[in-house]
């Protein structure tokens, strides 16, 4: 059963779990459990995707209702008027504590052209854990707030591996011998993005929407053992 956070008669948010797949498509592979099905089973009648989420990624996903009203989203979010804020762990301490990456990046196909891409981002806090892994007797690790200001695919992954701090449990983009560490160490088997708000128009009303997803068990008892509290964000 889909963790539903708001319905109407025009919307549906869900907080997608990680691992599930939204669609079918060729990128998902041997997925046999879609995100989509089970939200029609669940809720009844036509659902379409407003937005995507990667399927090791968690959070707020947008529905519409009708056709209509997926267009109207989608210029929401083309037109960049959707606030997007998600929470990470990623590898190392990024300096500074607050930045911005601008690196323009392909599409699905890396040797697609590029386009603009901009990601914000916020340290919160920081850990160090005494776990020895290669030339290093402790490990620093940040959880992060990332603001997409762009939509580009695997846009905050890539673009936080392109300055050094992958997110942790990123098996395209990451570090494989910190992914198993935390494993090892953590039992912590989720790719650690969560997208943790999103702030648009109600596409009928106009009508100011904020939607929160809460954090799944895995990732709530990450911040607990490392002692990390959630700001209250405006």
């Amino acid at each position: 059963m889909l963790q539903i956070l708001h319905q109407d008669d025009a919307i549906i948010a869900v907080n997608k779990p990680a691992g599930m797949a939204v669609h079918r498509s060729k990128m998902v592979g041997n997925a046999d459990v879609f995100l989509i099905d089970e939200l029609r089973e669940q809720v009844g009648g036509t659902v379409y995707l407003a937005h995507r989420l990667d399927r090791a990624t968690s959070g707020v996903l947008l529905i519409a209702r009708s056709s209509e009203v997926a267009a109207a989203l989608g210029e929401q979010f083309m037109g960049r008027d959707v606030h997007k804020q998600y929470l990470t762990v990623v590898r190392g301490w990024p300096e500074p504590e607050q930045g911005i990456v601008d690196y323009p990046l392909p599409g699905s196909r890396d040797t697609g052209p590029r386009r603009d891409a901009r990601t914000r981002y916020q340290r919160l806090a920081t850990t160090e854990q005494a776990i020895a892994l290669g030339r290093y007797p402790q490990q620093r690790y940040a959880l992060l707030l990332a603001e997409p200001e762009t939509g580009r695919f695997r846009q905050i992954r890539k673009h936080l591996a392109h300055i050094h701090h992958p997110v942790i449990g990123d098996c395209q983009h990451g570090r494989s011998d910190h992914n198993r560490l935390y494993k090892q160490y953590f039992s912590c088997h989720r790719m650690l993005l969560h997208a943790w708000r999103l702030s648009f128009r109600h596409p009928v009303s106009g009508e100011a929407m904020r939607i929160d997803a809460p954090l799944d068990a895995a990732f709530e008892g990450l911040l607990a053992r490392f002692g990390w509290v959630l700001p209250a964000l405006g």
